[in-house]
């Protein structure tokens, strides 16, 4: 069997194309499904999970982004393919109405070899979550920030893409049946394995009509899209949020950012909490010792952590709806080497004294300070279900960074 195309066949690498795509496509498409339904599992306080369940999910998602990162390569090599080939000649070119929907489809289906996956890569370079893509050139794109916006639309866009291209292919794998079943011609043989015998088609022009009713198609995709909300901002609605009151404080934060990174899957999710108050009293001292208090109350529904910010609210976790805050009431001191906040960090029911080590620089009446320190989750209960490292490790890395004037 000749590996080019002819007018009246397939060759050997456009089948072996054609069925490594669809192969790769229905293993996408039930491993993507199940995941996603462990996922809800997960997310759903009603629902008992396990640590294995966590990892099951993790390890199916990682599989389907695997997958579908290969369709868009194989799609891309596809298609590079095609352009330098024949095209073989529809046998059903006399039947206009038939063979204008037939191309219209196959234009559907190029577009959403390379859409589908190329939406669920931006989604997982957008966001901070686990179930990384198992290959060894990292898990950004370019141009692709960290974004909760991004990540949602790219979400909302694959799977209204996903549905376009089931569609699609159930229009395909009709017409094919069809073909093979009612007309009895050769359209199916020809591009199965092997020399097939079909006959030379007849005359034709492609015409630009099927690649405009397709464009037309995915128009109305988008506007279906826009009008069901895919594209609005929903990121910062997703929790219910009490925001916190100004403290008195004789310095006022200007601006500051509290995060924290946590590894899940061994990849690391960093988060910020957006509504946090520091009440701050402090005289630098000449000599170390005592150098004033600080007191932080930290809104605990107002942590973005990626994919997993849902979860993380769960009782298995912050349980933010029993413990909607958490309290930092510490002395700072003045040491040899720099300065430390020392006093009780409160999460959910549970107190741990800590020490918070921080570097200072005052300006006039302007301070910025910047810290970081390390939890282990279990002294707070968070993640009691999962007593080992293996989906979630116990280490968290609380980072602070802050720019406070002195108040008049």
């Amino acid at each position: 069997m000749s590996p080019t195309n002819s007018f009246s066949s397939y060759g050997s690498v456009t089948k072996t194309f054609h069925w490594l795509t669809a192969l790769l496509i229905f293993t996408a498409l039930p491993v993507g499904w199940i995941a996603n339904d462990l996922a809800h599992a997960i997310y759903d306080p009603s629902i008992a999970t396990t640590e294995d369940d966590i990892i099951r999910a993790a390890r199916l998602f990682s599989l389907h982004k695997t997958v579908g990162v290969t369709i868009f390569f194989v799609a891309l090599a596809r298609i590079l393919w095609a352009a330098t080939q024949s095209k073989p000649g529809l046998l059903n070119a006399d039947n206009k109405p038939e063979a204008f929907a037939a191309e219209t489809v196959h234009w559907m289906l190029y577009s959403s070899l390379v859409l589908v996956p190329l939406t669920g890569w931006v989604h997982h370079a957008a966001s901070e979550g686990f179930a990384p893509i198992l290959w060894p050139f990292g898990q950004n794109l370019p141009f692709i920030p960290k974004s909760a916006h991004i990540s949602e639309v790219a979400s909302g866009l694959h799977w209204l893409f996903i549905w376009t291209l089931a569609g699609s292919l159930v229009l395909h794998i009709a017409g094919a049946l069809k073909h093979h079943v009612v007309d009895k011609d050769s359209t199916l043989r020809r591009m199965l394995p092997g020399q097939s015998d079909a006959p030379e088609p007849p005359e034709q022009n492609h015409s630009p009509a099927p690649a405009a009713a397709a464009l037309a198609v995915w128009g109305a995709v988008l506007v279906g899209g826009w009008y069901i909300g895919v594209f609005a901002d929903h990121s910062a609605a997703g929790t219910d949020t009490a925001e916190l009151t100004e403290v008195q404080s004789d310095w006022q934060v200007q601006e500051g950012t509290l995060s924290i990174s946590i590894t899940q899957m061994g990849s690391p999710v960093t988060g910020r909490f957006a509504d946090w108050t520091a009440a701050i009293a402090f005289e630098d001292p000449t000599e170390p010792g005592l150098a004033g208090s600080v007191d932080v109350t930290i809104a605990i529904t107002s942590l973005s952590l990626g994919t997993v910010t849902e979860q993380a609210m769960g009782t298995d976790f912050f349980d933010s709806a029993q413990f909607p805050m958490a309290l930092f009431k510490a002395d700072i001191y003045k040491t040899d080497t720099g300065y430390e906040a020392r006093g009780p960090l409160t999460i959910r029911d549970k107190s741990v004294d800590v020490v918070l080590p921080f570097e200072l620089d005052i300006q006039d009446n302007t301070a910025t300070m910047s810290g970081e320190l390390q939890l282990n989750r279990l002294d707070f209960d968070v993640g009691k279900s999962m007593p080992v490292e293996d989906s979630l490790a116990f280490a968290i890395t609380v980072s602070v960074d802050l720019t406070a004037k002195r108040g008049e």
